[in-house]
């Protein structure tokens, strides 16, 4: 919901940083390998109820989540070859994909580890991503296969981007919260599984409306 909002606000700082990068052999894969492994660092601060560890590294990783597709769109073809491809290749796409829904729902499997009597609700939240990541990914495979493009709202992207209330911003502002507030865990669990689920609806009567 507010991911193409904050997109304009977003890309300045992270496109100034990425041709400050340009150039020093830094990849995009590199810098997804590195917001990957501050998200485990997050969860593994979580399970030892280092909350505030947890929501500084968590920041972190979403700052390289960002920061690696900028480094991919500032990256020079390495050939002059009409099918050379830039860094910002299917498989750093994949490589992106795969790392942010793992982070998302292992942070919320650390939480649960750590305070076992949240479990219930972090197993409902987890149904919930699976919910809003399954209708996210599957309407971009038929839309691919269509051969759709949705234009640069949310930045250019490796797939057919569909939006929704809860989206990357929404997450990973709720994934901070938890860290400052733990004790209001279910509560907040219970309100974005629900927003989530509302997501997971809107995307399926949009499928059926540009797919039937």
């Amino acid at each position: 919901m507010f991911d193409a909002r904050l997109r304009p606000l977003i890309d300045v700082p992270l496109n100034a940083i990425a041709r400050t990068l340009s150039g020093t052999g830094i990849t995009p894969n590199f810098i997804t390998g590195v917001g990957f492994f501050l998200g485990l660092l997050a969860a593994g601060c979580l399970v030892l109820k280092l909350d505030y560890a947890a929501l500084v590294l968590i920041l972190g990783s979403r700052f390289m989540d960002g920061l690696d597709g900028a480094v991919a769109r500032h990256a020079a073809p390495r050939s002059r070859h009409p099918n050379a491809k830039t860094q910002e290749s299917d498989l750093g796409g994949y490589y992106d994909i795969v790392s942010d829904f793992l982070f998302y729902s292992g942070i919320i499997l650390a939480f649960a580890i750590g305070r076992p009597e949240h479990a219930l609700m972090a197993a409902f939240l987890i149904f919930c991503f699976v919910g809003t990541g399954s209708s996210f990914l599957a309407y971009a495979i038929i839309a691919a296969k269509q051969g759709r493009t949705d234009g640069d709202a949310q930045g250019k992207k490796s797939f057919f981007y569909l939006t929704g209330i809860t989206e990357g911003s929404e997450t990973i502002l709720v994934l901070c919260l938890i860290c400052i507030f733990p004790a209001s865990f279910n509560m907040i669990a219970a309100i974005f599984g629900a927003l989530c689920l509302m997501t997971t609806m809107g995307r399926v009567l949009q499928a059926r409306r540009d797919f039937g």
